[in-house]
């Protein structure tokens, strides 16, 4: 049997009652952080671009807008998945060769619940499946060292998810991850160098492919049955041979994912974290600062640190700046805290921060890099004017699988990011919605999140 065929069998054999309490309850507050972030999103001026386009081109209302109108299925995921991306402030799943952010794969799941009448327990199976196929081809199938961006392996994520929120049966499910996974493989480029605004909308286009491919997939379109092991196929073209047993897999993955406790890039997390520390502990003025060094594994080094995907002190725009390590560290120390905030365009061009960052110096530790992902080490070394040194190691930070965060922290990280937006009766209702999200129909979840409800 060809790979997708067992990965179809999978998918449609997903069940609510194979998640454990624990992965319903990570899988709520997944929900959560991803719908606060969304909602904090909604004023954006890309976002607002995205709008336009959508009221321009139109489409049958059939799936909600969060925060506006309806529109068809695969603009509502691209759309909503862009709110969920944009700030960068969701969720990740580390792996040796791989970074990627699984509620990336929410809005499309949503959509399709959405269309088919589906309940909460659809959504969230649909969404564990999800998690479950980004997750392990991200550890199994890494494709950054060989130029593809991790969106490459959520379009069989997307699709997967799609097909088991519509019901496919396992042919139709074959054919909707078989189409996806053949037509979006996308570049690296994305997130490397000088970065643009595509950096948020990667992942959002590939939603709208994959939802197109699964209604493609519905209506009898036939994919390519060897596109993981065929001629030319994944494995043959990109991320060289690799095995997985799908009918031994569960729904578990999405307990090994690790929410952002600060809005910056997930690998600057426990850096952000003991920076802070520093600062209240010392009671320490920024402007006394001589320089910064940080030590850190390679993959955050690489990333966000000027190692192979281009140096990070020339920041100009919300895309480089939550992608350098040095300007999330120089405002953390400014502003005590990194939020949305710390991304406007007047925050950014400020002399303080620009002076500050370039007193940063970031370097790879071989030891730290053994210790990844399993770990997220770092040691922090600032350097006072008057030659005192202080000094903070780290290995994790409130958020990470061994200090995961629970459903009274996600709340609070919801309303922090909502409170501008929307009403604490608003707050509260979407709350109590997610929290009871297996007693829901999806139709009458998604009406909470429309334009009518979400106005302040």
């Amino acid at each position: 049997m060809a790979m997708v065929n067992e990965l179809a069998s999978f998918v449609v054999h997903a069940t609510y009652d194979q998640l454990s309490e624990a992965a319903r309850a990570q899988a709520k507050v997944r929900v959560l952080d991803s719908l606060g972030c969304a909602i904090a999103a909604l004023d954006a001026g890309v976002i607002n671009t995205l709008a336009l386009q959508n009221a321009e081109f139109g489409g049958n209302q059939l799936c909600t807008q969060i925060g506006g109108e309806g529109t068809a299925p695969d603009r509502a995921a691209f759309y909503n998945s862009a709110l969920v991306r944009y700030l960068d402030f969701n969720d990740s799943f580390l792996a040796r060769g791989e970074t990627c952010h699984p509620s990336d794969n929410l809005a499309a799941v949503l959509a399709a619940c959405e269309y088919a009448g589906g309940s909460g327990r659809d959504l969230l199976t649909a969404l564990a499946v999800a998690y479950q196929v980004h997750c392990r081809l991200s550890e199994v199938a890494p494709v950054r060292a060989r130029g593809f961006d991790h969106t490459t392996q959520g379009a069989y994520a997307l699709a997967a998810g799609v097909a088991r929120a519509l019901n496919l049966d396992e042919a139709k499910t074959a054919n909707a991850i078989a189409i996806a996974g053949t037509a979006n493989n996308a570049l690296r480029v994305t997130r490397t160098g000088l970065l643009s605004n595509w950096k948020g909308l990667a992942y959002p286009n590939t939603a709208m492919a994959a939802v197109h491919a699964a209604f493609l997939a519905m209506r009898g379109i036939t994919g390519p049955g060897e596109v993981f092991e065929g001629n030319k196929g994944f494995m043959d073209a990109i991320a060289g041979h690799f095995s997985l047993d799908w009918p031994r897999e569960n729904l578990e993955k999405i307990t090994e994912t690790i929410v952002k406790r600060y809005n910056a890039e997930i690998h600057s997390q426990a850096t952000v974290e003991g920076v802070l520390e520093l600062k209240h502990e010392h009671q320490l003025n920024p402007h006394s600062i001589q320089a910064i060094d940080i030590e850190t594994f390679e993959v955050a080094y690489n990333i966000i640190g000027g190692g192979e995907e281009g140096e990070k002190y020339t920041v100009r725009t919300k895309e480089e700046a939550d992608h350098s390590l040095p300007y999330i560290v120089a405002v953390a120390l400014l502003d005590d805290q990194v939020l949305p905030d710390q991304y406007r365009p007047a925050r950014i061009q400020k002399e303080d921060v620009q002076s500050l960052l370039r007193k940063v110096v970031i370097c790879p530790r071989s030891d730290f890099s053994q210790r990844f992902p399993h770990e997220m080490p770092c040691r922090i070394t600032i350097t006072l004017q008057d030659g005192i040194q202080l000094i903070n190691e780290k290995r994790d930070y409130e958020g990470f699988l061994t200090r995961p965060m629970h459903w009274h922290t996600a709340v609070n990280k919801f309303e922090g990011l909502t409170h501008s937006r929307i009403s604490s009766i608003m707050q509260k209702m979407l709350e109590e919605a997610v929290l009871n999200l297996e007693t829901l129909k999806i139709r009458d979840f998604m009406q909470l999140l429309g334009g009518d409800h979400l106005k302040r």
